[in-house]
């Protein structure tokens, strides 16, 4: 265990790449063939929510009762445009100055890690070159319980060898920050200050956090 360092943990989708446009496009090709009306509105709710559990709150949207058997088919339709959007990612669709923090805390040799529900992160992270500066992944292949329940920053914490109140969050959804809370970590809200009024800090974006604020997590 590293005691006394500090470990920096990243959401992935609204943090470091803006992906939930693409699960708005599966969803809304898949809502269309359902019939079901489907605005980006209504893709707040899906937000950080696990696969399945979007289906399901589509499903009861449009009113439907499906099979098991059609349940699956459709997850899996839905999962495969998603990947057909995110197989044109390149480095541009990296959110603004996160690659400038990532290399601050690279260069002051700061343990970092990615907590996402994505099970896509790796070849996401690795679309747009930000893979190594990564030392763990914990995403929906290695976790069970979706945010707000820890798990996933507690097992990036274990795996960084950080305690989890040494541990720094950043996230753009409010499962998120209760996730980072409930695990006793602090949370920095990335987006909207009056949606993620439960985290410890909030900017809008990366433009907002200057290297003097990194360093100040750091002491």
């Amino acid at each position: 265990m590293n005691m006394g360092r500090t470990g920096f943990i990243f959401d992935l989708d609204g943090v470091i790449v803006d992906t939930a446009k693409y699960h708005y496009l599966a969803w809304k090709k898949l809502a269309d063939e359902l019939g079901i009306s489907f605005t980006e509105e209504d893709n707040e709710n899906f937000k950080g929510v696990s696969r399945n559990r979007c289906l399901e709150i589509l499903l009861e949207m449009g009113d439907l009762t499906v099979s098991q058997a059609q349940f699956s088919a459709w997850l899996a339709e839905k999962n495969e445009d998603y990947l057909a959007y995110i197989a044109g990612m390149d480095e541009t669709e990296i959110l603004p100055d996160v690659p400038r923090a990532l290399e601050h805390l690279r260069g002051r040799n700061v343990p970092i890690a990615l907590g996402s529900a994505s099970k896509n992160a790796a070849p996401i992270l690795e679309k747009v070159q930000l893979l190594p500066y990564f030392d763990t992944l914990v995403d929906g292949n290695s976790v069970t319980k979706a945010k707000p329940d820890p798990e996933v920053f507690l097992i990036a914490a274990e795996k960084l060898g950080v305690a989890p109140e040494d541990c720094v969050v950043f996230e753009d959804a409010v499962a998120g920050i209760e996730a980072a809370n409930n695990a006793g970590m602090t949370s920095i809200g990335i987006g909207d200050a009056d949606i993620l009024d439960k985290a410890d800090y909030n900017f809008k974006d990366f433009t907002e956090i200057d290297t003097e604020f990194l360093d100040d997590l750091l002491r």
